[in-house]
C-alpha cells in the first residue's frame, strides 16, 4: 500500500512554516525530478519524502528532538510502513534515506541513489527564492534579525561573538553558500548552481540595501 498524500499531510499539522507539509511537498517534487533522471526507485523515494520531516523537525525541537528529527522519523516510517505491508528490505531501505538525509550526517551518508536524491532534493528547498524565503523565516521564528553585519570572529571562524545575532544572512555565509558542494547527484548539482547563484545575488543585494549603498 502507498502512502497517500490527505495521510502524509496528518503528520505535519503542527509544524512551523519552514517545515510545513509545503516543504515535503516541495522536496517529493524534486526528489522524484532528480530520482527520474538518475534512474532510482521512485517509491522509494515518495515514501521517504513524505516521512522524511514526519517527527521533530521543528524549530522548537532545538533543544534535542529537532538535532534527532531524522532518527525519530525514521523509526516513525518503519512502523507505517510495517502497517501497510512493506516488506522490510525496502522499508530499511526508506528508512536509510531518512537518516541519512541531514546536512550535518551525523554518522550516516547517503549510500544509495535514493537516499542521494532525497538528500540532494531537501538541500535544494534552502537554495534559490524559495531558500531565502525559509532561511529568513527560520530567523523569524527563532527570534533573531533577518540581517545583521557578521562580526570578524564569524567571518574568520563561523562562531558568533557572545551576544552576536545570528540572522538569516549569518546563516547564509555559514551554510547555504556551502550547500552546492555537499550535493550527490548530477541532477542535483546542477540544478543547485542556478540556485545557488540567486541566493547569492539575492544575499548581496539585500546587505547592500540595508547598508544604503543600492
Amino acid at each position: 500500500m502507498t502512502i497517500t498524500i490527505e495521510e502524509a499531510k496528518s503528520w505535519y499539522q503542527d509544524a512551523d512554516e519552514v517545515h510545513s507539509f509545503e516543504h515535503v511537498l516541495r522536496v517529493k517534487k524534486m526528489a522524484e525530478r532528480i530520482g527520474k533522471a538518475e534512474g532510482a526507485d521512485l517509491e522509494i523515494i515518495e515514501a521517504a519524502a513524505y516521512l522524511h520531516d514526519s517527527r521533530g523537525a521543528s524549530p522548537e525541537g532545538t533543544d534535542g528532538a529537532r538535532k534527532e528529527h531524522h532518527i525519530a522519523s525514521a523509526e516513525f516510517a518503519g512502523e507505517v510502513l510495517a502497517e501497510k505491508g512493506w516488506p522490510q528490505e525496502r522499508i530499511e531501505a526508506v528508512q536509510h534515506c531518512i537518516r541519512a538525509h541531514r546536512y550535518r550526517h551525523n554518522g550516516e551518508r547517503p549510500e544509495t541513489l535514493e537516499a542521494k536524491c532525497l538528500f540532494d532534493a531537501d538541500k535544494l528547498d534552502v537554495l534559490g527564492a524559495v531558500g531565502a524565503a525559509r532561511t529568513i523565516a527560520y530567523a523569524v521564528l527563532a527570534g533573531q534579525p533577518v540581517l545583521s553585519e557578521p562580526s570578524q570572529q564569524f567571518l574568520e571562524t563561523g562562531k558568533n561573538e557572545p551576544g552576536e545575532p545570528h540572522s538569516s544572512y549569518h546563516e547564509y555565509l555559514f551554510k547555504l553558500r556551502k550547500v552546492k558542494d555537499k550535493l550527490f547527484t548530477k541532477t542535483g548539482k546542477t540544478i543547485a548552481a542556478d540556485r545557488d547563484a540567486f541566493l547569492s545575488e539575492f544575499y548581496e543585494r539585500l546587505l547592500a540595501e540595508y547598508l544604503g549603498e543600492r
